[in-house]
This record gives C-alpha cells, structure tokens and sequence, in this order.
C-alpha cells in the first residue's frame, strides 16, 4: 500500500505503550503526563487541559471493569482462603469483611485501570487516536 501525502511524520511515529499506560494509571494524560485524564470518577475528558490531546476517542466500554472484578478475584480470593483455613472466622464475618475489602479494591482499581485503558489505546492509535483530521475512517 503507498502512504498518502495528507499523513504526517508524527502520524507515523510509534508511541512507546509503558510509559502512556503507566500514565493512564496515575490518571494523567498519555500525552503529556500531567494534564488530568479524568473529570470526576470515569468520566474521560473531552481534551486535555495542559496539551490538548484529544481523548474523545476512547473505546474503554467494559474492559475496566472486567479486569478489575478479575483482578480484585484474583487478589482476594487466595487471602481469603489462607484466612479461613488458619483462623476459622464466622461464615458471616468472613462473608461481609471481603465484600467490604472487594469493594474498596475495585474502587480504588477501576479508574487507574481505565487509565491504564485509554493509555493503551492512544499509543497503539486505536479508535481515532492520532488520526489525521483529513483522513477517512476507512484507511
């Protein structure tokens, strides 16, 4: 396929993808790092207000929140087996502290996961991101 004359050096340069999603995990904008990803607890920003990179574009939908239910599962789960099996706590008191601690991890990890998300998304120029405004959806 040739490359059009409306597609730009910076349209072609790689975005190295570590440093964008470690971004997104501090909530930052992939772009910049310091303009905040972020206006209120999910919803992402029109733009950023430091560079004024678009981040309309994202395609986050569901994923946080599968990895983070996956992730939190992942991490108590095995906590929660060593704690029955040593300390034989109440069913009931077991139950209710690892609904509380699930609930407080998966609070705490899905806005940084849906970071991490559209980190991922800007760097790799998937759904719009870094498209150039005269090309077409189709190329």
């Amino acid at each position: 396929m040739e490359q059009t004359d409306h597609i730009t050096n910076d349209n072609l340069a790689e975005r190295e993808a570590k440093p964008a999603m470690l971004r997104g995990w501090r909530r930052k904008c992939p772009n910049c790092g310091t303009g905040p990803m972020l206006k209120g607890y999910l919803t992402v920003r029109d733009t950023c207000e430091v560079c004024s990179e678009e981040l309309h574009h994202h395609r986050a939908d569901d994923g946080p929140s599968y990895v983070t239910i996956l992730v939190c599962g992942h991490i108590l789960a095995p906590i929660m087996m060593y704690v029955f099996e040593t300390w034989r706590p109440d069913t009931l008191v077991l139950t209710v502290s690892f609904m509380i601690a699930f609930v407080a991890l998966a609070l705490y990890l899905l806005p940084r996961i849906k970071g991490v998300f559209v980190g991922l998304q800007w760097a790799k120029r998937m759904h719009g991101f870094g498209r150039d405004a005269a090309q077409s959806p189709a190329e």
